[in-house]
């Protein structure tokens, strides 16, 4: 980055009334601020269409101050990309054979259809990536989120040994919460089409989360660890 643009940047830092935002805050609200404009400009225009100026105007910051938090158009689309799926999966990150089958589920499957209701463009612009052949994300496939996919499998294949749910294919339990709480913002045109609805409202995604967690739940044959033999879901009504 040019010179000039560091010393407006560092400007622009000290110049702010003394008592409020510390340099750190400022960069962790810049860079808050432009992941979720580029968000919606790479989710709008796609990768090719995006550019860093686009980015900029949307977020309302000079261009300068977005390449000198991220790089470059290509690093901020990774890195958009995989705090997407950081924030998809926190709610498996620390599981581990001790805790409850049915809650660790039920709530992993409610967090993401929430992350869905929250942020369906993340989603969809996830969802385009990989159907153009994930050319951003190999390394991040077969590295770290690999490495995270077996982690979870580990502990679901111990549930199981320990007659806690059904011999299921752990890998592919994964993609199927993935895929069917993606659905729902992925394929939201086609849902409302088909329902006939405006938009899907608080109850409606509650009925349909309900729907997902017994699915899955009975069709895993998970049991609570608790001992009671009873699932840890509300009672879902049919979607």
């Amino acid at each position: 980055m040019a010179r000039g643009s560091q010393d407006r940047n560092t400007s622009a830092a000290a110049a702010e009334p003394a008592g409020t935002e510390t340099g750190g805050a400022i960069r962790q609200r810049n860079e808050r601020d432009i992941l979720e404009a580029a968000e919606r400009v790479f989710s709008r225009h796609g990768y090719r269409g995006a550019s860093v100026q686009l980015v900029a105007e949307e977020a309302g910051l000079p261009k300068s101050n977005v390449l000198y938090y991220m790089g470059s158009k290509k690093a901020l689309y990774v890195r958009l990309l995989e705090g997407v799926m950081a924030r998809w999966n926190t709610m498996l990150d620390d599981i581990d054979e001790d805790d409850d089958p049915a809650q660790v589920l039920s709530a992993f499957i409610r967090s993401k259809m929430e992350m869905s209701r929250q942020y369906p463009e993340a989603s969809r612009l996830f969802a385009t990536e990989i159907l153009q052949g994930a050319p951003f994300l190999q390394d991040y496939l077969r590295g770290d989120l690999r490495e995270w996919v077996e982690g979870r499998a580990r502990v679901f294949r111990r549930w199981s040994e320990l007659g806690l749910m059904d011999p299921v294919d752990p890998v592919s339990l994964i993609f199927l919460i993935w895929s069917a709480t993606q659905h729902y913002a992925d394929f939201e045109a086609q849902v409302l089409g088909i329902t006939g609805r405006e938009h899907l409202g608080d109850e409606d995604l509650e009925r349909i989360t309900g729907f997902l967690v017994e699915v899955v739940l009975k069709g895993c044959g998970v049991r609570s660890s608790s001992g009671s033999g009873s699932r840890s879901q509300p009672e879902a009504d049919s979607v």
